[in-house]
C-alpha cells in the first residue's frame, strides 16, 4: 500500500504546488479474509430488530432522523349506512410508528382526563365492522382525529415529521365547518412529497389568515369550535398525501383539495411529531 500513498502525495503536490500540507483521507479497506469473517459474524449473531445485513453492517430498514419512509396506499372498503360498499384508498399506520395516540404532539393541549388527546381516532384501516358509526353521521368511517378542547382554545400550527420549510395556507372558509387547509412538504423515501392538512370545526379563523400565507411552528391558525358539529366542541385534524402528478396550484380551493382524485387519506400517526 506504500506506493498508493506515495502516488497520492505526488498528485497533491503537482496539483496544488507547495501550499499548506494536506492530510489525506484514509479509508480502511478490509481484506477478503476480514470481510468474510465479518459476514460470518453477522450471519451468526444476526442484526437487531428493524435492521438487516448490508455487506458488513446492519442497516436500518425504516425511517431515520433525516429521511422518512414512503408509505404506499392500500385499498380498503366499508359499507355506508345505505348498505352500499364504498371502496377507497388509504395510507395505514406504518409499523414503526407508535400505536398509542398519546405518544405524539398535537396542535392543541390534551382535553381528556389524565392528559389524553384523542376522543375518536383514525379507523379507515380497520375491518368494516370496527369503523365508526352513529345515527347522526352522514359518513361511515373516520379519516382523521377528533381532539376535544374548550371552545376558543388556540389551534397552533404543528411542523410534521421530516417537514421542510413552513406550511402554506391553501384554503380558509367553510368545509368541515370553519376550516383551514395547509400544504406541508415532507421528505420521504429520498424525495419531497406534498401533504394537505385539514383543521376543521373551528370557532374562528386566525386574523388576517388567507391563502398564500405561511405558518411557522406555533403560529395560531384559529380556535377550537363546534361549527357544523353542534354541541360537540373539538378539532377535526386530518392528513392527506397529494397524489403523484397533481399540481395543487391548479386544484380549486375548497372541497377539491380533499377529493380522492387529488389526495389520499393518511393515518396522521405517520407524520405527527413524537413527544
Amino acid at each position: 500500500m506504500r506506493w498508493v500513498w506515495a502516488a497520492t502525495a505526488l498528485l497533491f503536490f503537482v496539483a496544488f504546488g507547495s501550499g499548506p500540507p494536506l492530510t489525506p483521507l484514509r479509508v480502511a479497506v478490509a481484506s477478503a479474509g476480514m470481510a468474510a469473517a465479518a459476514r460470518s459474524e453477522l450471519a451468526t449473531a444476526g442484526c437487531p430488530p428493524g435492521t438487516a445485513p448490508d455487506n458488513d453492517a446492519c442497516v436500518h430498514l425504516t425511517r431515520n432522523a433525516e429521511d422518512g419512509t414512503f408509505a404506499p396506499a392500500a385499498p380498503n372498503a366499508h359499507h355506508e349506512k345505505s348498505g352500499r360498499l364504498a371502496q377507497y384508498e388509504q395510507i395505514p399506520r406504518l409499523p414503526d410508528r407508535p400505536k398509542d395516540y398519546d405518544a405524539y404532539r398535537y396542535p392543541i393541549p390534551p382535553g381528556l382526563p389524565n392528559g389524553h388527546f384523542v376522543v375518536s381516532g383514525y379507523d379507515l384501516d380497520r375491518p368494516d365492522s370496527e369503523q365508526r358509526r352513529a345515527p347522526t353521521l352522514s359518513h361511515v368511517g373516520h379519516g382523521g382525529l377528533d381532539l376535544p378542547q374548550a371552545k376558543g382554545t388556540p389551534v397552533k400550527n404543528l411542523a410534521l415529521e421530516h417537514q421542510e420549510g413552513d406550511a402554506e395556507v391553501l384554503y380558509t372558509g367553510w368545509l368541515f365547518g370553519k376550516t383551514v387547509v395547509t400544504r406541508n412538504t415532507l421528505r420521504e423515501g429520498g424525495r419531497l412529497r406534498e401533504y394537505v392538512v385539514l383543521f376543521g370545526h373551528l370557532d374562528s379563523i386566525g386574523a388576517g389568515l388567507s391563502p398564500g400565507a405561511t405558518l411557522k411552528e406555533g403560529d395560531v391558525l384559529g380556535g377550537v369550535g363546534d361549527t357544523s358539529s353542534p354541541s360537540l366542541v373539538h378539532l377535526h385534524y386530518e392528513v392527506r398525501r397529494v397524489r403523484e402528478g397533481v399540481d395543487l396550484g391548479k386544484v380549486p380551493a375548497g372541497a377539491q383539495l380533499v377529493a380522492d382524485s387529488v389526495s389520499v387519506v393518511c393515518d396522521p400517526r405517520n407524520v405527527l411529531p413524537l413527544k
